[in-house]
């Protein structure tokens, strides 16, 4: 499958018209979690610190959704661990990010954000995370998290806007 260019016009009549997920957009296809801190900074200067935490609020949310917190630090995403606690906290749900801050100290208190040492972490200690999975899903089933995100960016509009050219695989 070829790649293709897409452009985004992101407005501020967009923002109102559309989800969270579709308002950031862009940022899933130019911000690599796969290719270690550097390079996750590096993709990550082109954007807002706004879009940045909603990025990481919507990794966190789909991989613990998949396989639960095991499989979010397991992954490239538990690169965003801290984004996605600060994003939670921004949007009002700080519940959700204590449990982000729970699963952080089972893995020492400070995950790393190289994937590979937060494996080594993960089989060495073997930390158990199906209370703080429960917990999440939960609070996800009381929580409208989509419309907390949604307030936030309506309060931020300037932060999401994004006009340009994106190289989608």
């Amino acid at each position: 499958m070829a790649s293709e260019t897409v452009e985004y016009q992101i407005d501020a009549t967009f923002i109102d018209d559309n989800d969270s997920w579709a308002i950031i957009e862009p940022l899933w296809w130019t911000v690599s979690i796969y290719d270690g801190e550097k390079k996750y900074e590096q993709d990550l200067s082109k954007y807002s610190k706004s879009q940045r935490l909603v990025f990481a609020c919507h990794w966190y949310m789909s991989e613990v959704n998949n396989g639960g917190h095991d499989q979010f630090y397991y992954n490239s995403t538990g690169i965003v661990w801290r984004d996605a606690i600060e994003c939670f906290d921004a949007i009002g749900a700080t519940e959700i990010s204590e449990i982000i801050k729970s699963s952080a100290t089972r893995l020492g208190g400070s995950p790393s954000l190289d994937r590979n040492e937060r494996n080594e972490v993960l089989e060495k200690i073997e930390p158990k995370f199906d209370d703080l999975d429960d917990r999440f899903y939960k609070l996800e089933s009381q929580i409208d998290i989509e419309k907390l995100i949604k307030v936030f960016i309506s309060k931020r509009k300037s932060d999401f806007v994004f006009n340009g050219k994106v190289l989608k695989p």
